[in-house]
């Protein structure tokens, strides 16, 4: 009788680990989902903003119509772009695009200098700072939840229950540490 018990006891203890275990990926996999959405709502920003840049810009830029056709095919690129991967390599274009875009606007002093650029280009700068606060959050929570559903022995359990690891939003690190190149 006291082996029933026993055995009974570790059954309740093992299933209430894998209630545990299960509520607390499902957690995790929420707060994945949250982050990813923070930062669509940051890439929307940015890409509403965009129109208006372009629309400040032509008017002055009238010889740049190869960056500003680059920064239009980037940006729809990126809204277009399914999949974290994708989405990560479609972002770093557009935002390349646009660090050229502010680096030619450097030549046109009269660009410079009108309010409605300056303050786009902060709205723009800002946007970014908090796409980058956004993919540090997602990339914590992605870290979290692969992190628990790959250590054993959750990862049998995790396995069985079909949740699978997801990608970070990475950035390509040898573009972010080039400077800009301006050709005339």
């Amino acid at each position: 009788m006291n082996g029933l018990y026993i055995l009974l006891i570790a059954l309740v203890v093992v299933v209430l680990w894998v209630i545990v275990l299960f509520n607390g990926l499902v957690r995790l996999k929420n707060r994945v989902s949250e982050a990813w959405s923070d930062i669509d709502v940051q890439l929307k920003r940015r890409y509403d903003l965009i129109p208006n840049l372009m629309e400040t810009v032509k008017g002055y830029m009238k010889h740049e119509e190869g960056v500003l056709t680059k920064v239009t095919e980037a940006r729809n690129m990126a809204m277009s772009a399914t999949g974290t991967e994708a989405k990560g390599k479609a972002e770093n274009a557009l935002s390349e695009t646009l660090k050229n875009l502010f680096a030619v606007a450097e030549n046109y002093p009269d660009l410079k200098a009108s309010q409605n650029f300056l303050q786009l280009q902060d709205e723009i700068s800002d946007t970014e700072n908090k796409i980058q606060a956004s993919r540090r959050f997602y990339n914590g929570n992605v870290r979290d939840f692969n992190t628990k559903i790959q250590v054993f022995p959750n990862n049998m359990i995790a396995n069985t229950l079909g949740f699978k690891a997801f990608e970070f939003f990475e950035i390509d690190n040898e573009k972010e540490r080039e400077n800009v190149q301006v050709k005339f």
